[in-house]
């Protein structure tokens, strides 16, 4: 059995067991987590959402918080002396599929 839940903007197909990185959630490590978005649940029986599926959720325990690996970009024009470098790291939440409730 599997789900597509929608959790920071993005939609994501999940199944039990199964660890998955969103977007920063405000919840500490060893917290459980229930996402009641849930788009799509497939399986021996499948259930489309209009927009969601009315009594669905997928509970998950967070594992970790943390921060993706340095993206850096660098801006540059030439002939003017110009140029700039930034880098960013997205923060993330480490999470562990532990129920799909259909």
């Amino acid at each position: 059995m599997y789900a597509i839940i929608k959790t920071g903007g993005k939609q994501l197909k999940v199944e039990e067991g199964q660890t998955i990185y969103v977007e920063k959630l405000n919840a500490n490590a060893g917290d459980k987590v229930t996402f009641d978005q849930v788009v799509f649940v497939g399986g021996e029986k499948t259930v489309i959402g209009t927009p969601v599926v009315e009594g669905a959720s997928v509970e998950a325990t967070v594992e970790k918080q943390g921060r993706a690996k340095k993206v850096v970009t660098y801006k540059y024009k030439p002939k003017k002396h110009s140029h700039t470098k930034q880098g960013h790291r997205q923060p993330y939440t480490k999470l562990v599929v532990n129920k799909i409730n259909a």
